[in-house]
């Protein structure tokens, strides 16, 4: 079953035109002029039940108008949408029973009281028994270990501690979709990863279905196996996150510490027939570029049976830089290989 069914989704809004000067200013208020911006441009997806996607997207792609719909905030202008079966703008009292939401700059609890009281307040809201409610969050507060936090009011808690909260309260009536938008930003990397383990979790042990966006492509690396890329309200990729890696990475880069000196002609015989391409940084440091298509321990075991070696580290293409390149190209398709990469087999860059 479908946790969400998304065809030809669009989101038009229109934006008050200012004319210039003060004559300008003057013709609007006796008569404004709009235009009309397209957010989202006919749009389609469908993410199965328990699975955990990323959707990304710079700033102005289209990524919260996408979330809002989808969690019911706003009305489409046109194309269908079904989250658990519901149309969540028209069918919001039900809908909402089996959501959970999360954005990460805005806050669902209440500044002033404790965050139990927060907890207490949206277990009416959400009409679950006071059995259910107990138990659920007895199992929140000590996976994610906010039993010191519970009578301190919300203003007073750090921003990990409030984002790990907003996760409880979203989590109180056990939806079984989650929609996270930005929940990791300005947090350090301790209570990033806390996060990251905790989504994990709950996925794999309840099948919460998660659809998370973010800038930090540190989290999609972390928690999906599918990304959904939006570029001006478009979708320029919906797939899995290694064959992006495969369709974009250049390959991959080998350090080798030498604890003799070497030359660059020694070492591309020890890989000769093999497409790859040497460089030297000092007198007992060298790399090697290895194509995406050829196995890493194939270049290792020739060098390391021929050379005394230190240390050799390994240097992958990020998600950062695949991201980057594929706005900056406007398309997702698999790029033309670059001349450089033809290079004959075991060749040198001195």
């Amino acid at each position: 079953m479908l946790a969400i069914d998304v065809s030809d989704l669009r989101k038009q809004f229109k934006v008050q035109k200012n004319r210039e000067g003060v004559k300008g200013a003057l013709k609007d208020l006796f008569r404004r002029e709009h235009t009309e911006v397209t957010a989202v441009k006919d749009i389609s997806f469908q993410i199965p039940q328990g699975e955990i996607c990323g959707y990304i997207g710079e700033n102005g792609a289209g990524k919260s108008t996408t979330i809002k719909m989808l969690t019911g905030i706003l009305v489409p202008t046109s194309g269908k949408l079904q989250v658990n079966g519901y149309v969540p703008y028209k069918e919001r009292e039900e809908f909402v029973r089996g959501i959970g939401v999360v954005f990460g700059q805005r806050s669902q609890l209440w500044w002033d009281i404790g965050v139990i009281e927060s907890f207490r307040l949206l277990r009416k809201v959400y009409g679950v028994s006071e059995a259910d409610f107990r138990n659920r969050l007895d199992e929140l507060v000590e996976t994610l270990q906010l039993q010191d936090l519970l009578n301190r009011p919300v203003r007073k808690l750090s921003l990990g501690q409030r984002m790990r909260c907003e996760l409880v309260a979203a989590l109180l009536h056990q939806p079984s979709i989650l929609f996270l938008d930005e929940p990791t930003i300005g947090l350090d990397i301790v209570v990033k990863t806390e996060i990251r383990e905790f989504l994990k979790k709950i996925n794999r042990e309840h099948g919460t279905t998660i659809l998370l966006t973010t800038h930090d492509l540190q989290d999609i690396e972390a928690l999906c196996s599918r990304v959904i890329m939006l570029d001006d309200g478009r979708i320029i990729y919906d797939g899995g996150l290694d064959e992006l890696k495969d369709r974009w990475g250049k390959g991959r880069e080998v350090q080798f510490q030498f604890n003799d000196s070497f030359t660059l002609a020694d070492l591309s015989l020890l890989t000769e027939g093999l497409q790859v391409r040497w460089s030297k940084e000092n007198e007992l440091t060298a790399k090697v570029w290895i194509p995406r298509d050829l196995n890493v321990s194939e270049v290792l075991s020739r060098v390391v049976g021929a050379k005394d070696i230190s240390d050799i580290k390994i240097f992958e293409t990020n998600t950062d830089e695949i991201v980057r390149e594929i706005y900056q190209s406007g398309s997702a398709e698999k790029p033309a290989e670059p001349a450089s990469e033809a290079t004959p087999a075991g060749s040198v860059i001195s």
